[in-house]
């Protein structure tokens, strides 16, 4: 076909190349193959709690949802009912960088299902209404007396179950308290009051800014041979002419350069904290790999040191629970150490995560553990590549978060070349007691 670029991607693990082809107007299209019945379809856009603001928080999430209200070509409710008869997995999903919508289906005889699937995927993609009896008024919500409770509603009981959720509360505290200036310091499921007001209006021009050929990436991975399906992709993904996108860039915040602390107060029994770290972008690849390999030694399962030193070597613990995660965004991710205590113990509890966070800073990792660390990161990329919608979501994600599949292929490489200096060096950078921001939450009874 013209005017359409084509590369290929070395992707371990699976037997042929990724094939990567970029429409004239911006729109990529990605091919993997995977030997076996099933077929993933998938489309990544580049848009989410990033590209809000004080006055639509929320409304990534919220045009989630009533993406699947129907077409001019399909009533709400259709595209599921027919995908699902089918044996399909159907669903979505939004975060900081992205939103992203899926179908995992079976093949099928003569690839039947896989060409209806894709017609009805595009067609949701390209042609939402968002029926205005699907969204549900306006409405005050300090107003109990409802009487039509659609999609807005929905959302809404959505942040309000969150609301009851520890684990949620200390996270937002900290997320919010982590950052000063940037997008990504919002909860990316909004707020009631943004969600029981937004107008219809305001959501269709939010979708038409945002869906745009140079911000969607549709990918596809089954037992498919690209040449026979690329031409029927790229016309059901017609764009009729829609104009580009190009997101913002926003101002990188630093790390505080001091210890802050926040405390808050719940209807709960027993004590959370969460030590937040502003970490280096997604696409420092060799950065972000030693960050993950440093939180699988410091607080990821039992024999990780957080758990051997703080519970399972402890007569006594004063931690039910402890981990660390890593989490990858495009203009800087977030390191994270968590735990659950008894609140009698709250000081206690976190001099104990400094003196575990300092020890890795000052003295590093023995060479037992990164040899135990670099096998599971390898098993685990392993793992992920079994699955179609596995490969898919990974694939997504360094396309629409790093804007380069090529780094999927220097993924083991670096693995290998992580040393016991790296990780020591990149603790003392960006996980040093002084650069935390630490939410806590108590119970109730604990306020004064």
């Amino acid at each position: 076909m013209k005017n359409i670029k084509k590369t290929q991607v070395s992707y371990p693990f699976l037997e042929k190349p990724v094939e990567i082809y970029e429409r004239e107007n911006g729109h990529k299209i990605v091919f993997a193959y995977k030997k076996g019945g099933l077929i993933n379809i998938s489309s990544w856009v580049k848009t989410g709690s990033i590209n809000e603001n004080n006055e639509n928080n929320g409304i990534s999430h919220f045009l989630e949802h009533l993406m699947f209200k129907g077409t001019s070509n399909h009533k709400a409710g259709e595209f599921d009912k027919i995908l699902e008869s089918r044996g399909a997995i159907v669903n979505a999903a939004t975060w900081k960088d992205y939103t992203f919508y899926y179908v995992t289906i079976p093949k099928g005889s003569d690839s039947r299902n896989f060409y209806d699937t894709l017609n009805l995927h595009a067609d949701m993609m390209l042609g939402p209404i968002i029926p205005p009896h699907e969204i549900g008024e306006p409405f005050d919500i300090n107003n109990p007396e409802i009487k039509t409770k659609r999609e807005r509603h929905v959302v809404i009981e959505e942040i309000r179950m969150r609301k009851d959720q520890p684990w949620t509360k200390v996270y937002n505290n900290l997320n919010k308290n982590m950052y000063t200036s940037h997008p990504y310091r919002r909860d990316v499921i909004g707020n009631e009051q943004i969600i029981s007001t937004v107008t219809r209006e305001e959501i269709l021009e939010y979708y038409k800014t945002h869906y745009t050929p140079n911000n969607i990436t549709t990918i596809i991975v089954g037992e498919l041979n690209p040449e026979e399906i690329l031409h029927k992709v790229c016309n059901e993904f017609d764009f009729k002419g829609r104009e580009n996108y190009q997101n913002p860039k926003h101002e990188i915040d630093e790390p505080t350069k001091e210890i802050k602390f926040v405390e808050d107060y719940s209807k709960i029994n027993t004590g959370f904290l969460m030590f937040g770290y502003l970490g280096p972008q997604a696409c420092d690849i060799k950065t972000s790999t030693t960050i993950e390999m440093l939180c699988l030694i410091l607080g990821q399962g039992q024999s990780s040191r957080l758990y051997q030193e703080l519970i399972e070597k402890s007569e006594d613990p004063i931690i039910n629970v402890v981990s660390s995660d890593y989490y990858h965004f495009k203009d800087g991710g977030n390191i994270f150490v968590d735990a659950n205590f008894k609140p009698e113990f709250k000081n206690d509890a976190i001099e104990l995560i400094k003196k575990q966070i300092t020890r890795i800073c000052e003295d590093g990792i023995t060479e037992q553990e990164l040899k135990k660390a670099k096998k599971k990161l390898k098993a685990g990329f392993a793992e992920n590549s079994e699955t179609v919608s596995d490969i898919a979501e990974n694939i997504g994600f360094y396309m629409t978060v790093c804007n380069k599949l090529e780094y999927v292929e220097e993924y083991i490489n670096v693995i290998d070349t992580i040393s016991q200096e790296d990780i020591k060096q990149v603790a003392q950078k960006y996980i040093s007691p002084n650069h935390a921001t630490i939410s806590v939450l108590m119970p109730e009874s604990y306020k004064n």
